[in-house]
Parts: C-alpha cells; structure tokens; sequence
C-alpha cells in the first residue's frame, strides 16, 4: 500500500499549474480531494487526485496552443505544408512569390489555434470517465501514459470537432483560395516539374496536423512535472521530490 500510496502522491499534482480557468476550473472542484484526505489516500481517491492533475495538465496544453502563435511560433509543431507540395513552394519562392507561400502557412496555423479550445470538454470527458483500471495503466506507464490515454479515448472525436471549425476558419482566412492561386503560380511556372503537384484536401491535412501538435503539448507538460524540479512548486510535489 505504501508504494502505491507513494505512486498515486508522486502523479497526483503531475502537470499542476498555479492557477486554473473556464471549464477546467469547475472539473478540477469536482475531482480535488481535500487536504484532509491527503494522508490516507484510497483507490477512489488515487483516481481522484490523478484526474485533478490530467485536467490541470490539458488546461495548460490546450491554452498553450490556442494562443496567437500557439501553433506558427513553435516550430516543433508549427504545421508546414507538405513535402512534396513545399518542392513546388520552394520553387515558387525564388522566383519571387514568397509571400504567396508564406500566407498559406501563416493561415493554416491559425485556424488550428482557433480549433483548439474544442479539446478542452473531450479532455473532460475522458477525465471524468476514466477507471480506476485507467488509473493504474497512467500510473505505473512510462512519461507519456497518459498523453498515449488521452489521445486512445479522444482523437476520433477530437477529429469530428477540429474538422468543421478548422474548414470555418481557413474559409474565413482565404486559405483555400490563397493555396489554389499558390498553386495556379506554380502550375504556369517554367519551372514547374511535369510530374505536376499532388492533390491535398487542407481540411484534413490542417487538422491531423492541429491534433499531432496538441497531443505534443500535452506529452510536453506531462513530462515536465515527472522529471523537471522546478516544475515542482507546491508543499507536497516539494516532500515527495525533495528527497
């Protein structure tokens, strides 16, 4: 039991943020144990405190990538266009449409910020339906268990939602329209290979690509409170680590 209490103490402020905001903050009263229960933690109340830290952890992720720049300013999940079409883009570049390129990037990244809050109530969901089964797999799993959790219980559904809203917004940005004049330029390029350009549905490109850097994130913050102490920022992360 001692172990396991030890287990459950070590994840239970795993990814833990200083604050909390909008829906995750209502999630987080639901699944909190009290302080006084703390000291004599249970399989209820292990599975307790392990949600209130995996709704703390997506919070952050998610609010990560929503932000202007979420996606464009991190390169290592800034969404870029894909091999064989950025061939023709590098071509097109120098011979002076640069621009063009760039714009169709810029905006792809901005409608997956804009998609992002969406996660926030799937991660919910799977929060508040998680077992205790569930619990113990995330526990005794290596540092990203319950990134790998989230992304088995949630991406289908996460696609269903990103997709309409990503459409929504690269509507809106001229994203579609940017790309075909993109490649329209391409197309009466001399340069252009005969092979000509594959053809891409943006839709679901920007949002498999929107869903491959959310779940870096949340692996991201994951790993932090396992591994970096100063991550470790209250009283008990401070008596569990500190020895």
């Amino acid at each position: 039991m001692k172990r396991s209490l030890g287990l459950a103490s070590v994840l239970l402020l795993f990814m833990v943020a200083p604050c909390l905001a909008g829906f995750f903050d209502d999630l987080v009263r639901e699944v909190l144990p009290s302080p006084t229960q703390q000291d004599s933690l249970d399989n209820s109340t292990i599975v307790k405190g392990l949600k209130e830290a995996l709704a703390t952890g997506t919070e952050r992720a998610v609010t990560e990538v929503a932000k202007p720049d979420g996606y464009f300013g991190n390169q290592l999940i800034k969404i870029l266009l894909p091999d064989k079409i950025q061939q023709a883009a590098d071509i097109l570049g120098r011979i002076g449409y640069q621009q063009q390129v760039d714009d169709v990037v810029l905006s792809m990244n901005r409608a997956a910020e804009k998609a992002a809050p969406k996660a926030a109530s799937f991660f919910g969901d799977a929060i508040r339906q998680m077992t205790l089964e569930d619990a113990q797999g995330i526990l005794q799993g290596g540092d990203t268990a319950a990134t790998r959790f989230f992304e088995n219980k949630t991406r289908p559904q996460l696609f269903a939602a990103f997709k309409p809203a990503v459409a929504r917004s690269m509507d809106q940005l001229g994203t579609a329209r940017a790309y075909k004049e993109m490649i329209g330029k391409y197309d009466v390029s001399p340069l252009a290979s005969l092979a000509g350009i594959p053809s891409l549905d943006l839709d679901t490109y920007v949002t498999d690509k929107a869903l491959d850097g959310l779940f870096i994130k949340v692996g991201e913050e994951e790993k932090k409170i396992r591994t970096n102490p100063a991550a470790r920022t209250t009283d008990l992360l401070r008596k569990v680590f500190g020895k």
